[in-house]
């Protein structure tokens, strides 16, 4: 039988399971071509640098969030329904992240302060898809806003508690749902009644 093609995905989670067994300090690209059982130069020749392959697999982690988003934008339907949503799957997206695998988390947290241009891309990204749910509401006459993307900027920025990172230690306490919920049923509020 002949062996699995070699490819940038098999290589990607290979690194994650590299990643998850040693953690970001001690993972090496020795590691992750031991674990494909090929030479570390097969894995460069798809990676040229440990950089490029650790900032790949970083943009692939947050990438599935973008991806499970998306759908939402992409639904038919009333947007304020969308939006809300939207913001609820963000945040749960991103609860599960911290809490399924904690030790993951960790190591992509160290890989995410290494990768500023991945996440500055993941971050316009999830704008952009608040920004076309926005501009769905101001077509259906149920958001008024002057601008969708600064709008989307100023919802993003508003719900940060229960997206960036930095907060995760906070998301497993009682009240962070109660706490989320009154801060999307706000911002929807003030979209809505922006538009009456």
């Amino acid at each position: 039988m002949a062996p699995e093609t070699l490819t940038p995905e098999r290589i990607l989670e290979a690194t994650e399971e590299v990643l998850r067994r040693y953690g970001p300090a001690k993972a090496t690209v020795v590691d992750v071509a031991r674990a494909l059982g090929v030479s570390h130069g097969s894995v460069y020749r798809h990676f040229r640098t440990k950089t490029a392959l650790r900032e790949a697999v970083t943009e692939r982690w947050l990438d599935r969030t973008s991806q499970e988003l998306s759908v939402i934008v992409t639904d038919e339907g009333p947007a304020d329904d969308r939006l809300r949503r939207w913001l609820a799957a963000l945040f749960e997206a991103k609860r599960h992240k911290a809490g399924d695998d904690p030790e993951l988390f960790a190591t992509y947290m160290t890989l995410i302060g290494e990768s500023g241009g991945v996440v500055d891309r993941h971050i316009t990204d999830l704008e952009s898809q608040l920004t076309t749910i926005i501009e769905a509401g101001v077509s259906q006459g149920a958001f008024h806003t002057p601008s969708p993307a600064t709008t989307a900027h100023a919802v993003f920025a508003a719900t940060g508690r229960f997206h960036d990172p930095c907060y995760a230690p906070e998301w497993s306490r009682p009240e962070i749902t109660a706490d989320f919920e009154a801060v999307r049923d706000l911002i929807l509020r003030g979209l809505q009644a922006q538009a009456d």
